[in-house]
């Protein structure tokens, strides 16, 4: 199959970082490159309050302000961007075909990048109550419980980014988690602890979301160090206890004990032509800058892929 019958030699499925800066090398090595996304590009990135730890970026800049800058300039090397949702992707031949809600698109090469979702807790209460009072995004849902109390569930990188936003709205937030330490990094752990708006409150788990049928009013929480439960009154809770890789587009391609996606070193899945970057993708490590980087190499080995194809192979 010809280039002109494809719609791109390389489709990306997602635009969060890695899936953004993925479209951008695709471009840039002067690849015909198509991103869909089905909602607006930046993935998770765009709900962070501040980012201050990507490098090159020495003064804190909002989420929604760095993944502009991300989609900017994968548009301005030639990358295409569209709003759909791919249902499918099978390969015929050498050919990717994706099913979307804009008709069936056509590659060489697909690079996912669909990420993860949040993990629930799986407790009464929490559906029920789900946009009412129960949120897994602070700088969403935040400012609607400015001044009041609040709790977030988690001891993640997430949790604690969080948990400083919202002590920015009020001085009465509850943090608990499960285990006697935060697993997120350190120094991030560290302003937590020290934070004065913040009370935390380890060996803790919710049991319950109790409301009034229109909003949350309370909470059941669970000591496991003692096995004493009691309710307290909160005006919000928000929950951040992990993520689910979002993979139904791969399930029949090999995944590790967690869900996630497996590549080699190059971004490679055992099926030729198809590669995997970020939070959908096993790696030790989850952040901007990796997800990032995985795009890079991932449409570095499309090309090559391509190339082999096309017989340009400079092997």
């Amino acid at each position: 199959m010809s280039l002109e019958t494809l719609d791109a030699e390389i489709i990306v499925v997602g635009g969060g970082a890695a899936g953004l800066t993925a479209a951008q090398y695709g471009a840039r090595a002067n690849l015909k490159t198509l991103l869909i996304e089905e909602m607006a590009p930046g993935g998770q990135a765009l709900i962070i309050d501040d980012l201050e730890n990507y490098p090159g970026f020495p003064e804190k800049i909002s989420g929604f302000d760095f993944t502009q800058r991300f989609t900017q300039q994968a548009l301005n090397f030639g990358a295409e961007i569209t709003n759909a949702t791919v249902n499918s992707i099978k390969k015929e031949g050498n050919v990717f075909v994706l099913d979307t809600t804009k008709g069936e698109k056509k590659a060489f090469a697909v690079i996912l990048a669909t990420g993860a979702k949040h993990r629930k807790l799986g407790v009464p209460g929490e559906e029920t109550y789900s946009g009412k009072g129960v949120s897994y995004c602070a700088t969403c849902d935040g400012p609607f419980f400015r001044g009041k109390k609040m709790l977030v569930v988690g001891g993640g990188d997430a949790a604690c980014d969080e948990a400083l936003f919202l002590s920015k709205l009020s001085d009465n937030i509850v943090m608990v988690h499960r285990r006697d330490r935060f697993r997120a990094q350190k120094a991030l752990a560290g302003r937590v602890l020290d934070n004065k708006r913040i009370d935390v409150r380890f060996n803790h788990e919710v049991v319950e979301i109790g409301g009034d049928g229109k909003k949350v009013t309370s909470v059941k929480l669970l000591n496991n160090a003692d096995n004493s439960q009691y309710e307290e009154d909160f005006a919000a809770v928000f929950i951040f206890v992990g993520s689910l890789p979002q993979t139904a587009l791969a399930e029949n391609l090999e995944k590790d004990e967690a869900g996630y996606l497996i590549t080699d070193q190059e971004m490679r899945t055992s099926l030729p032509g198809f590669y995997v970057v970020g939070d959908v993708r096993a790696t030790p490590f989850r952040q901007l800058i990796v997800a990032a980087g995985e795009g890079a190499v991932a449409s570095h080995s499309a090309a090559q892929y391509i190339d082999a194809l096309e017989g340009n192979s400079y092997d």
